[in-house]
Parts: structure tokens; C-alpha cells; sequence
């Protein structure tokens, strides 16, 4: 080959790497996670099933004190342009109460909406709409505890006839017909009743919110799962 021809081909292959490199580039900003994305499934590009099983599996770890997550930096910048929870949980205010500890997961794992009494308000189910509709979450999870305050504080409303102050009254409210069902089958213990009662309202108004939840649930695209957490031992159960 002469040394013009070789000239000309090795401008040309620089020139063919800078133009691919622009397009590449081009293209990462029009959406930063396209390369990964095609390159790896996200992770929550699983059934409901096997999302549950991930996170029953990462309590019994957490319960056992043998965590798996323990460098909570791991993984911060490619978390940075997205987000791929497998879970959206509907978690109490409680302080005692941390999901992602609780089920031993990382930053970026679980959708969290959390409210004193667990209960779906407007609000709390536009995030979960949110979670379904555009982080093609395939988990909704209503996670209720033992010793809730918030269930316990609308039993003594209900038995002194008290009002609380402020804006509690709201919160009784939507917590009053969990209370109130418990109460007629006369539990030995009405507080951990009416907590059940109440995960399970939660769930229901979920796997029945339309349009976006119902569908999905309808499809099989979505499960929607209640659960129970002891605060004495860290376990978790599904009720």
C-alpha cells in the first residue's frame, strides 16, 4: 500500500472513531442509562414472587443478624441516573420501623411511602401509582408492626371518646374501621387484631385503586402482599 493510501485510511478511522464517539455520546444524553440498560436487565425485571422472595430471604438475614448489606456507598454513582426498586412498601412512621434494613436491602432497592398507621392516603397512592406506571415496580407490599402507636391511640379515642388535637383526628379517621371490625369478633387482643385488620384494609384499597393498580394486578403484573413486623425480633411475616 502507499504511503498516501495509508495516510488517507488512518485519517479516515480517526475521523469514523471521533463520529462514533459523538453518537455514542449524543446518545447517552438523550438517556444517561441506555448502554445498561441494554447491556443488563434492571433488576427489578422480575415477578412479583420472586420479588417477595428476595425480600423475605434479606429479613431472615437481617433477623438472624447476618446482613448482607453493609457498604452503603457501593453503587452510588450508577444510581445516580435511575432507579429499578423491586418493592414499593407502605411502611408505618414508626421510628423503630426501617424497610430497607429490615428486609436487608441497599439504596435504590425499595419504594418507601411511609405514614403513622400504615394506612393509603391520596397522596401515598400516587407514589405507588408512580412506582407501578413508570418504575415498573412489580411488588406492593402494606408493612404493618406490633405495638403500632397509631392503632393504639385510635382504640383509646374510640373507648374514651376523646378528640385529639391538630390534624390527628385525620388519622383516626382512616384508621377508626380497622378498629372498629376487629372489635366485633371480640379478640383476646384487640390492639394486634385491629393491626391486622388494618394491613389488610391497606392491601385491599391497593389491589383495588383504578385505574393504574387494579390493572396491574388484574395482569398478574403486580402483586399486592401485607406483612407484619415484630419489633422484638426483627421477623417479618405476611398476613
Amino acid at each position: 500500500m502507499c504511503n498516501l493510501c495509508s495516510a488517507n485510511l488512518s485519517r479516515l478511522s480517526r475521523r469514523g472513531l471521533i463520529l462514533g464517539s459523538a453518537a455514542l455520546a449524543g446518545a447517552a444524553a438523550i438517556s444517561p442509562h441506555v448502554a445498561w440498560a441494554e447491556a443488563v436487565a434492571p433488576q427489578n425485571a422480575i415477578g412479583p414472587d420472586e420479588a417477595l422472595k428476595r425480600l423475605m430471604e434479606g429479613n431472615a438475614r437481617y433477623a438472624a443478624n447476618t446482613s448482607a448489606n453493609q457498604d452503603y456507598s457501593a453503587g452510588r454513582a450508577a444510581r445516580v441516573n435511575a432507579q429499578y426498586p423491586v418493592a414499593a412498601i407502605l411502611s408505618c412512621a414508626d421510628a423503630r420501623v426501617a424497610p430497607e434494613l429490615a428486609f436487608d436491602q441497599a439504596p435504590g432497592d425499595l419504594f418507601v411511602v411511609r405514614v403513622a398507621g400504615n394506612f393509603v392516603n391520596e397522596d401515598g397512592l400516587a407514589s405507588f401509582e408512580y412506582a407501578v406506571k413508570y418504575l415498573n415496580t412489580p411488588l406492593l407490599m402494606v408493612l404493618g408492626h406490633s405495638n403500632c402507636g397509631a392503632v393504639a391511640a385510635t382504640i383509646k379515642v374510640l373507648k374514651d371518646g376523646v378528640t385529639l388535637p391538630g390534624h390527628l383526628q385525620d388519622m383516626i379517621r382512616e384508621i377508626k374501621p380497622a378498629v372498629a371490625a376487629a372489635k366485633k369478633a371480640k379478640p383476646a387482643d384487640l390492639l394486634s387484631a385491629a393491626i391486622e385488620d388494618n394491613i389488610r384494609r391497606a392491601v385491599h384499597r391497593l389491589e383495588t385503586a383504578t385505574p393504574i393498580l387494579a390493572e396491574s394486578v388484574k395482569s398478574q403484573k403486580v402483586k399486592v402482599v401485607g406483612a407484619h413486623y415484630d419489633l422484638a425480633t426483627g421477623n417479618i411475616a405476611l398476613v
